[in-house]
């Protein structure tokens, strides 16, 4: 069975950091991308950042660009999303996905499900004082 399992949400004050992690079971990283999306109330998920298969190359939103930090490891197939300076507009359900089509050193920041067609439970993320 193909499973992403998100965890490592939580509450935190502004200014501070989280890390999420995003297990995969049934398939391994070098075969998939892997993106991390959010979705606020009200509003439609949104590409936060990306790794291509192999873990090799990476991308951001301009909103986390510089605050956010994606990583991988193979051994535990694993990718996790290091968020620091954290604001309460990061709030929202954060979410990993698999991307099956991408090339070798490329993924994709677009919610395109016809790409993705893993996605995790997904975890809260709540930025408030």
């Amino acid at each position: 069975q193909l499973q992403l399992v998100e965890s490592g949400g939580g509450l935190v004050q502004p200014g501070g950091s989280l890390r999420l992690s995003c297990a995969a079971s049934g398939f391994t990283l070098d075969y998939y991308a892997i993106g991390w999306f959010r979705q606020a109330p009200g509003k439609e998920r949104e590409g936060v950042s990306c790794i291509s298969r192999g873990l090799s190359s990476t991308d951001y939103a301009d909103s986390v660009k510089g605050r956010f930090t994606i990583s991988g490891d193979r051994a535990k197939n694993t990718v996790y999303l290091q968020m620091n300076g954290l604001k309460p507009e990061d709030t929202a359900v954060y979410y990993c996905a698999a991307d099956w089509s991408s090339s070798p050193g490329t993924c994709t920041l677009v919610n395109d499900k016809r790409r993705y067609t893993i996605w995790g439970q997904g975890t809260q993320v709540t930025v408030s004082s």
